[in-house]
């Protein structure tokens, strides 16, 4: 523990130190906690909870000739403080590249295509609602390499190449094909499709769609899964909506996960935010998932979200 934190330590000073000859540093990070009653299918307990909780540092050097050094180094702190020995912090994304006209070329760890797909459509990222408790998919990997292509009349190409790094493993590959912004800022509509194979046991499919109608902003997308061995099919779908008046956001979102075996899968989440900043927000959510021949779950909470 005392290691890891002196790591990140040395790895923030550090950037200090590179803002003399660099174009560009930033420290950045996310304190999100929530005080929640959680039923996970044996009664309820009270709990506080760090919801992905970051400290990174992320850059750019401008090499000349139209060419620049990309970086990142980012960690999950679990500031509830429950967290088992040595696990408190986490590597999350964390690379070094290239941009220039042909895009941009990047190593190390980082979300894969199919992930990076999905945009702002999961309304409940990092929650109890987040699509990954009922689909495969969500995957952070190491030992990538990543491409996106420049942007061509909205539309872009990324490509994560993941390396098996083992000999008895398999290299993995994700696909994706972007139109739009995630954001809806440079365009109304943002959509995608993307591919997985062999990526940590599983080839999926998902596409992607989200809109704003009348300051409505809607968001579907639907996927398919199956283990590399043919085994463990599901069909699934998620939808959407959210709904901004003045400094209040109402959402809310619904994803089933239906598996040839029968075992189907649901979750429903209702919630809202509440602006106190463009950098920090107060929110409340109701999730349950419905878990067919597993135990069904329930999540009821109130938290605060800072970025920095």
């Amino acid at each position: 523990m005392k290691l890891t934190y002196n790591k990140i330590a040395v790895a923030l000073l550090s950037s200090l130190s590179l803002s003399s000859f660099a174009a560009d540093v930033d420290i950045y990070g996310k304190a999100n906690l929530s005080l929640q009653s959680s039923d996970e299918g044996e009664g309820s307990f009270s709990e506080v909870k760090s919801n992905a909780s970051r400290i990174g540092l992320k850059g750019t050097h401008d090499l000349g000739d139209g060419l620049t050094v990309i970086y990142k180094a980012e960690f999950q702190v679990d500031l509830d403080g429950d967290s088992e020995a040595g696990d408190s912090i986490t590597d999350r994304n964390q690379y070094v590249g290239l941009a220039g006209s042909f895009g941009e070329v990047l190593l190390g760890k980082n979300d894969t295509m199919l992930k990076q797909s999905q945009g702002k459509v999961d309304l409940f990222s990092d929650l109890n609602g987040d699509i990954k408790n009922l689909w495969k998919g969500e995957n952070r990997m190491a030992d990538t390499v990543s491409y996106k292509s420049p942007e061509f009349n909205l539309f872009k190409v990324g490509v994560t190449y993941i390396a098996e790094d083992s000999v008895d493993a398999e290299n993995g590959v994700s696909v994706a094909v972007f139109y739009g912004d995630a954001k809806l800022k440079k365009s109304n509509i943002f959509a995608s499709i993307a591919v997985d194979s062999e990526v940590k046991g599983y080839d999926i499919t998902r596409a992607t769609v989200q809109g704003k109608i009348s300051g409505v902003v809607l968001g579907a997308m639907v996927q398919t899964q199956e283990k590399v061995d043919g085994s463990a099919e599901m069909d699934g779908f998620m939808v959407s909506a959210k709904y901004k008046m003045d400094k209040i956001t109402f959402k809310g979102q619904y994803q089933a996960a239906d598996f040839k075996d029968g075992d189907d899968k649901s979750g429903i989440t209702v919630g809202a935010d509440y602006s106190l900043a463009k950098s920090t927000k107060l929110y409340t959510f109701y999730t349950s998932f419905d878990m067919d021949s597993g135990a069904d779950e329930d999540y009821l909470a109130a938290g605060i979200e800072y970025n920095f």
